[in-house]
């Protein structure tokens, strides 16, 4: 039975969640903004301290990955490498863009045929999103969108695309297709990684943790070419604050 301990600090939402074999066992969470380096080191101890009191052995440490605001991965990864190196555990990496779905797919709003599309919202008309199917299969890699009632219409002319996320909020007056379907208050939680980190444990799917790095440092560093949102790789202050 794996014991997985969740952080996820994407957005301005900071949460920590402890499962065993997709069940919730411990969980906090803040939504006062961006606290995340005042809030999260005592949300990862209080979690731990629980697994120890209740003799559950930790398996693993699941982080969300991005795209996100780059100080709170850099806090989440940072405070989740601390704590994998301190108890010789591996890390599981959570695409954030998988986990804004899961909601929605555990509550059976995805009807039959239906793209997903999570956007993370990256301020003006700009969004960095992804379109996956009902199993969460990539149908079109994350990337930077300036939205527009264009934007996706090649998709929606073959089939209904539900909208997820920060970024779809603001798509509900510009994307008028009959396929356009929205799903409101869909943001990444600790509490919904349970399903991603535990196939991910159970197939081996972990990361070095020494060399991983969330979403925002691999494009910047890995020279990915210029696009409206370049800023997520190198400040929250414009587009994530």
């Amino acid at each position: 039975m794996a014991c997985i301990l969740h952080i996820e600090t994407s957005t301005d939402i900071c949460s920590v969640a402890l499962s065993q074999d997709g069940a919730l066992l411990y969980e906090d969470e803040s939504r006062e903004g961006h606290r995340h380096a005042e809030v999260l080191a005592p949300f990862v101890r209080d979690a731990v301290s629980f697994a120890d009191s209740h003799a559950i052995p930790l398996d693993a440490v699941a982080v969300s990955s991005g795209p996100g605001s780059y100080t709170g991965l850099r806090i989440g990864v940072s405070e989740a490498k601390g704590v994998c190196y301190g108890r010789s555990l591996p890390l599981i990496s959570v695409p954030t863009l998988q986990l804004i779905c899961v909601p929605a797919l555990l509550g059976e709003e995805v009807e039959e045929g239906t793209l997903l599309c999570p956007m993370i919202d990256a301020r003006r008309m700009e969004v960095y999103a992804a379109v996956y199917d009902r199993a969460l299969r990539e149908v079109r890699p994350a990337q930077a969108d300036i939205v527009d009632e264009g934007t996706y219409r090649k998709l929606l002319d073959e089939q209904p695309v539900l909208f997820l996320g920060n970024g779809a909020a603001k798509c509900h007056d510009i994307i008028r297709h009959p396929n356009a379907r929205f799903a409101d208050g869909a943001v990444p939680r600790a509490r919904n990684m349970f399903p991603l980190a535990e196939r991910r444990f159970l197939q081996g799917t972990v990361e070095d943790t020494a060399y991983f790095e969330p979403f925002y440092l691999k494009a910047y560093q890995a020279g990915a070419p210029r696009n409206p949102l370049e800023n997520l790789s190198r400040t929250e202050n414009e587009y994530t604050k």
